[in-house]
Formats: structure tokens, sequence, C-alpha cells
């Protein structure tokens, strides 16, 4: 099997660089030489655990090669994916398909002989029939079919998701299409992977759907921890208690400062607007974003009443900036609303992620950046905690308080226990827990 991978940045890149360790020759197309030059010198533009490993080894077998030349990669592809990025259009919240819709258009002009055109970036329903329409505009209909292909990979741990899914998408009609995903797939198969064949619009919108309800999940346990605080309860205690239903599961019920990332910002927002659209609008879809985005600033705050409610002159050190840990992504990362609402209110910033820096500086302004954890913390009048990197979870306390000028913690992920915190002598704050402020 052979298949070019059109786009090169998370998605295209982790998934090309997997369907080479299934054995499938693949090719990553992209219209950046800069980046594909990268590539070529084995350098890799994105931070995931493992990823240059798995493109070293794949491009040492022949299997993974890069190129800027698209005609070049389509040419004998059995099925060419459609990788590339979809982000919020601007002033409505849709889904920009401009690039999805040049690449169809760039694909069915240079393709020869059968081709697959799959839909590997998150579009909203209905997306494969305008691309369907866009090649058919060029090319016959039994020349190629439209596939949707929806992505389920968490940053951080992409590769053991694709690797070992829970189940495989494929929105495909016609043996032939099918087929051909059935051979790319083959080794999920064989291991006998859950793999669903639906209709191209179902599968488009299982790829929302499952977002958003993992979105609401995490809202729902965010308000559940501010109530927590209000009556005494604890958050974890709740969430152990309701995530040992096996109807709710355990996952994505974790209190925080809110949800970011590349993927449920957007795909709560576009399927918000869908849902408009087609006069059928997601009432609770539509509450997790205005919920969301409200609780990005009310951190802030939290950590400003831990400053004794005036942030003016305050050393504030910020520990990590991604909206995860195990990632260099910092889209609509809530450290992008706490960190300038800091400042706003007057507070000095020293900042610390051990793999966004890059990119934080690029979107961040203002901020003292730093070298370690220990180095933003000294001199701080609070620290607080944003994004849960392992290598925050054992700082040394007794070297915490030696360095900063009061010893107080703003817990936003509760990776403290806040006994031991007390215990320790730090004024300490967290999400949805005594002691939580």
């Amino acid at each position: 099997m052979r298949i070019a991978m059109i786009g090169t940045g998370y998605v295209g890149l982790v998934s090309g660089a997997c369907f080479s360790e299934f054995g499938v020759d693949v090719v990553c197309v992209d219209k950046d030489t800069s980046k594909i030059d990268r590539l070529n010198n084995g350098e890799i533009p994105i931070y995931e655990p493992e990823l240059d490993n798995l493109v070293e080894k794949n491009v040492a077998a022949g299997r993974l090669s890069f190129t800027t030349d698209l005609a070049a990669a389509v040419k004998g592809a059995d099925a060419v994916f459609i990788a590339v990025g979809t982000p919020s259009r601007r002033g409505d919240g849709h889904a920009d398909l401009t690039y999805v819709y040049d690449a169809a258009r760039e694909v069915a002009e240079v393709m020869d002989g059968y081709t697959v055109i799959v839909t590997k970036s998150t579009v909203p329903v209905g997306t494969g029939d305008e691309v369907e329409k866009i090649v058919g505009e060029i090319r016959g209909a039994d020349e190629f079919a439209v596939v949707s292909n929806p992505e389920f990979l968490r940053e951080g741990s992409a590769i053991s998701d694709f690797m070992r899914p829970d189940r495989v998408v494929i929105g495909a009609t016609g043996e032939k299409a099918q087929e051909v995903m059935r051979n790319i797939y083959r080794p999920l198969f064989l291991i006998e992977t859950p793999i669903l064949f639906t209709a191209r619009r179902t599968a488009e919108l299982i790829k929302y759907a499952a977002n958003t309800f993992l979105a609401t999940k995490i809202t729902f346990i965010n308000e559940i921890a501010d109530l927590c605080e209000q009556v005494g309860a604890d958050v974890q205690d709740v969430a152990k208690g309701i995530g040992l239903d096996g109807r709710i599961g355990n996952k994505f019920l974790h209190a925080g400062p809110g949800y970011g990332g590349s993927c449920f910002p957007k795909d709560t927002l576009a399927l918000v607007r869908t849902a408009q659209d087609f006069g059928s609008p997601i009432k609770i879809v539509e509450t997790v974003v205005e919920v969301n985005e409200t609780r990005k600033r009310q951190m802030a705050e939290k950590i400003a009443m831990a400053c004794g409610g005036d942030l003016k002159g305050k050393k504030v050190a910020v520990l990590g900036l991604t909206f995860k840990p195990n990632t260099d992504d910092m889209r609509d990362s809530p450290s992008l609303a706490i960190v300038p609402a800091l400042i706003e209110g007057g507070a000095e910033v020293r900042a610390y992620d051990p793999e966004g820096m890059a990119e934080a500086k690029e979107m961040l302004d203002g901020v003292n950046w730093c070298d370690g954890a220990y180095e933003a913390l000294e001199g701080a009048d609070v620290v607080a905690i944003v994004t849960e990197w392992n290598e925050f979870r054992a700082l040394n306390l007794e070297r915490m308080k030696e360095l900063m000028a009061s010893p107080v913690m703003v817990d936003l992920r509760n990776i403290y226990n806040p006994a031991e915190m007390t215990a320790s002598g730090f004024d300490y704050y967290c999400i949805g827990r005594a002691n939580g402020g």
C-alpha cells in the first residue's frame, strides 16, 4: 500500500509516521518548505513523546518520506489523506475549510488512476459532500471515492492512541473504497480493534460528538468543583464516586482551569454553529463553551484572592503554560487567559514550562521567562500550577519556601495534598477541595 498524507501538522505527522510503522509506504506533503527541510534533516517540528524515534526508524526503513511536491506524492497512491488545519473562522466560529477544499482541488488535478481521498482533518457534517463535488468537477465518478476517517488522538499519548485505539471510524460507501481502507488498517483488524464503517456524514458527526461530550464532562466536573468549595465537599472524591459507575467512567473528570488545546475549543464551537445552521441547537454544548471561557478568567481571580485580593506589585510564579502536559501545544491553553489577566491586575509574572516556552513567547507579552521551576519561584509571593507536568508534582517544599517571598500556592490541577501542604507551612489553595480557598 502507498498513501500520501497532505499536511505535516500534528495529525498529519503522527498519522503518517504510524501508518509507516504499519508497513505502508507514506509520503508526507506540506507547502511549508522550511518544515519539510527540517523533517528531512531529522528535526521534528512538534513535541510528542516517541515521535522522533518513530520517524527516524521509518525514514531509515524507506517507508516514510517528506516532500513539497504534491504531484509526486499523489502519483500512484492508493489513498490520499487530507490532514490540514481547520481552525475556527474569525467572526462566527465555524470551521474554516479553505485548506481542505484547496487540498481536494489540488489532489484532483494530479491524481492518476482510482484514488481514495480521505478527510483526516476534523470537518463539519457535509464537508465530504463538498469535497466530492470539487473533485467531481475535474475527475469522473469512477476515478475516486471520498471517505471520512476522523482521528481520535490525545496529545501526549498520540502514538499509543493510533497503534492501540479504542475504535477506528470510517465513513465510506462502496466496497472498493472500504477495501482500500481495510488494507490500510489491516494491522488493527488483526488485533481485533473495533472498526466501525458508517455513512460519511455519520463519521463526520461522530468526531464532533465525541469531543463535545468529553468537553462537557470536563466542564461538568469543574462546576461541581465550585459547588464542592461552597458546601465543604471534596471534588476528587465526588469524581471517584461517580466515575466508578460504569455508565459514567472516570476519565475526563479531573477538575481544573478549563479545557484547551487544538480540538475541544474549536470543535465545541463548530458543532454549536452547525447545529444552529440546521435549526437544531444544542443548548448543552452552547453552555459548555460559555462556562469554559468564563472559568479561565476566574482562575486569575482565584490567584488574586490568594494574594489578598490585590495583584499590584505581586510576583506570581506560573508553572506550566501548555494546555496539558507532554505537549508543546499552547492553543487555547488556560494560561493564555490567566497570564494576561494577572499582568493586567498589576502582577509581575515569572513563568516556566518544560516544552511550551518557545510557543508561549510568541503568544504572551510582559512575562519574565525562566529556565526552570525554581528560578521562577525566586522572590515570588505566590506560585500557581497551571499545567500538571510531572516535574511539578514533587517540588522540594523547603527549597520553595527559601526561594519565595511568601509560601503561597494556588494548585489549579490538584496535584498536592492539602493537609501535607498546610503542615509544610504553605497557604494552599486548590480546586474543589478543603483548603481550596
